[in-house]
């Protein structure tokens, strides 16, 4: 069984946009990211992405509807094949499930991308 104080882990770590790994569940990731400024368009082709906003605000762009603004407590499941651009004006703290292959960037290589065997524990 774990245990983990989410507001506790958040002290471990000051980088933006590289996911730290706190848990697994059912050939899933539990992860946490602090978010600042934009990202990158990206998709996750076989994988759906829950997005659970501990703190702050992120707004979710799509390209194909709706921009969806998330506040502290709010959660969304971007489904798999949906191409869209996370964005925090301020820093946002997010816990993020997924599966374990999951790469935060996608199938969009850059610079920011973090192969799932780099990706660091908690």
């Amino acid at each position: 069984m774990l245990k983990a104080n989410l507001l506790h882990k958040f002290k471990l770590f000051d980088e933006f946009w590289t996911p730290k790994i706190i848990g697994e569940l059912n050939d899933q990731y539990i992860k946490l990211a602090k978010l600042k400024g934009e990202f990158i368009w990206h998709e996750h082709q076989e994988e759906d992405e829950l997005f659970y906003i501990v703190k702050g605000t992120l707004l979710l762009r799509f390209r194909d509807r709706d921009d969806i603004q998330l506040n502290e407590g709010d959660m969304c499941v971007v489904p798999a094949g949906v191409e869209h651009l996370p964005i925090a004006e301020e820093e946002c703290w997010v816990m993020l499930v997924e599966p374990k292959t999951t790469l935060h960037t996608g199938t969009t290589k850059t610079d920011r991308s973090v192969a799932v065997e780099e990706q660091n524990w908690i």
